[in-house]
């Protein structure tokens, strides 16, 4: 009997010490500081900063929403438009905190979140470019830890803010854009537009050669035949709700003046019409990552030169379209956690 109660004594012992144990790896796994905000300036606003932005126009705030807490890797996101917004990217909540990544959500000057001027001399690349260099400066990125995502027109401001910021940045990540405007009307002439039905992209010309934009119909046709093959490859009513979202939040005064009406190319006079910078990829030197899709909007063969032409690139290529961080959703992850990781070890 006491034999007994002696092994119950030192079988409890055992037991109590491995769940103690376990209790301490589990403690040991959790870093607790990549969401620890203690002691930061932005605690009480949960990681939102408004930027002050000093333009000729005078100065406007622009909406900014730290992530996570990482000395090394801190990635901030240039959404697409121009006019849209960083809910665009909501879905990178659900893979880089578990890595580790620290990423800046960040609405530019007249997009939804923050000041609104509503001043079309504000809306060139050389503004926004300054614009992304005073808030890079604004919350202490550099090229020690700052990695620079742009997807769309985001990556023709990253391309942009690149050639002329190199030496800020630790790796630079161009999503779902090419390096020419010209080059991207071709595909979508000789390519994209093809591949819907006849009668369909016939309407969606004439519509368009007679400026007949503000036809329901046009919306009609490009959603449904257009968008949900090019755009995010879902059923209109299975898009995330951040999508809907950001598309209702989209300003269209500042995308008409720089992109025009039409997803086939520039329109009128919009100030991207001729933009093309694809003879001066060679001159980026930092690691570069150029992410294409197989049903984008973007030629991805294009865009794999593209990972060539830069003097330390890479390329990654998903099945999805144009928001490929949802239809291709796996591989980009992977590969845009790869690059930045790679990065930061060196070994790129």
């Amino acid at each position: 009997m006491k034999n007994t109660f002696f092994y119950l004594i030192i079988l409890t012992l055992v037991i109590t010490s491995c769940i103690e144990n376990k209790q301490i790896q589990q403690d040991k796994d959790c870093d607790t500081s990549y969401l620890d905000f203690s002691g930061s300036e932005d605690q009480f606003t949960g990681g939102i900063k408004m930027i002050p932005i000093t333009t000729p126009k005078g100065t406007f705030n622009v909406w900014t929403k730290r992530v996570g807490n990482n000395p090394k890797m801190k990635v901030l996101l240039l959404h697409g438009g121009p006019g849209g917004t960083h809910e665009f990217f909501e879905c990178f909540d659900g893979y880089l905190p578990k890595e580790g990544i620290e990423y800046i959500y960040y609405d530019q000057l007249d997009s939804y979140y923050s000041d609104k001027p509503n001043d079309s001399t504000l809306w060139t690349t050389e503004h926004f470019v300054e614009e992304v260099e005073q808030v890079r400066k604004a919350l202490n990125l550099n090229k020690d830890n700052f990695y620079l995502y742009g997807q769309s027109w985001g990556g023709i401001l990253a391309m942009e803010y690149a050639l002329k910021y190199q030496d800020n940045i630790k790796g630079l990540v161009i999503s779902n854009m090419m390096a020419s405007i010209p080059a991207y009307e071709k595909y979508a002439a000789e390519v994209l537009g093809p591949l819907l039905p006849p009668e369909v992209y016939k309407d969606i010309k004439d519509m368009e050669a007679n400026n007949d934009f503000e036809n329901p119909k046009y919306a009609e046709l490009v959603t449904n035949y257009y968008y949900t093959e090019h755009i995010l490859r879902m059923p209109l009513n299975e898009w995330p709700e951040s999508i809907n979202r950001a598309f209702s939040h989209l300003n269209p005064k500042i995308y008409i003046f720089m992109q025009g009406h039409s997803e086939f190319g520039i329109t009128g006079n919009a100030t991207l019409k001729g933009w093309d910078v694809s003879d001066r990829l060679k001159t980026l030197t930092i690691p570069t990552l150029v992410i294409g899709a197989k049903h984008d909007t973007m030629d991805p063969k294009y865009m794999e030169w593209m990972s060539n032409e830069v003097q330390n690139g890479r390329f990654l290529l998903t099945s999805g379209s144009h928001l490929s961080q949802y239809d291709g959703q796996k591989t980009f992850f992977n590969g845009l956690i790869k690059f930045i990781k790679d990065v930061d070890k060196g070994s790129f």
